[in-house]
């Protein structure tokens, strides 16, 4: 895979020297000289300029990169070098670095940018899924803002204790993707019974957060309980019509 990074700093060097270990193509571009050799990132190439310059961005070939990635420490170089790498040389992928958390709305598909990472916002996310049991923890935003990597740590008192991954009534677009339970991951099934402690992941869009947050609070135990219920009641009133139903 080729990829451009724009920004030979700490960030876009240590994304650098990541993607050099598995064995990616890199070209960095920065405006310093300096930077060039910049020890642990041998094998990359470089190219000292402007990458809001079209000039520049041509001499990179960028046209031909599976991904770039803006990480400079300016907001509005990322979001330029993102809308000129989607519109004028059509860069399947870009990622683009926030650095500033009031300028995040900006960092979507209007401006190019296919990934935004949120860095303050990205820390917060681990500290609150580090301490934080009982409520809804987005970890990553997905897709520009449509979709969400969220977390939930099942309480020991939880209402969802013993019910099965298939007795609950998930929300529309939330999907259960992984259950860590003794620190190994678990791929849920149907029949697989949530315990205390587990921690659940998964992928929803930000519009379905509110509905899951909602369904897994306790006050909505009573809810959870019935969804269980009645998702037994009708294979047992089909049952005898339709040999076949599997529940």
């Amino acid at each position: 895979m080729k990829v451009v990074i724009v920004g030979a700093g700490s960030v876009g060097s240590s994304i650098a020297r990541e993607l050099l270990a598995h064995k990616h193509e890199i070209l960095l571009i920065d405006l310093k000289p300096e930077v060039i050799g910049r020890s642990g990132l041998r094998g990359a190439h470089w190219l000292v300029g402007d990458a809001c310059e079209l000039s520049t961005l041509q001499g990179a070939k960028v046209e031909d990169a599976d991904v770039v990635v803006s990480a400079t420490g300016d907001d509005k170089v990322n979001l330029v070098v993102s809308l000129l790498a989607k519109t004028e040389f059509g860069v399947g992928r870009t990622v683009g670095r926030v650095n500033n958390p009031k300028n995040d709305w900006m960092f979507n598909d209007s401006w190019g940018v296919d990934v935004a990472v949120n860095t303050p916002q990205l820390m917060t996310a681990l500290v609150e899924e580090a301490v934080e049991i009982g409520d809804l923890v987005r970890l990553l935003t997905l897709q520009t803002g449509v979709s969400s990597l969220v977390e939930f740590t099942v309480p020991h008192d939880s209402h969802v204790i013993g019910l099965t991954v298939g007795d609950i009534h998930w929300p529309e677009d939330s999907t259960l993707v992984a259950i860590l339970r003794d620190h190994a991951p678990i791929t849920p099934s149907r029949d697989d019974v949530i315990d205390g402690g587990d921690e659940l992941f998964f992928v929803t869009t930000i519009a379905a957060e509110d509905d899951l947050r909602a369904l897994l609070s306790p006050e909505s135990a009573g809810t959870a309980d019935a969804a269980g219920a009645g998702a037994a009641q009708p294979a047992e009133a089909q049952a005898p019509e339709d040999d076949g139903f599997d529940g």
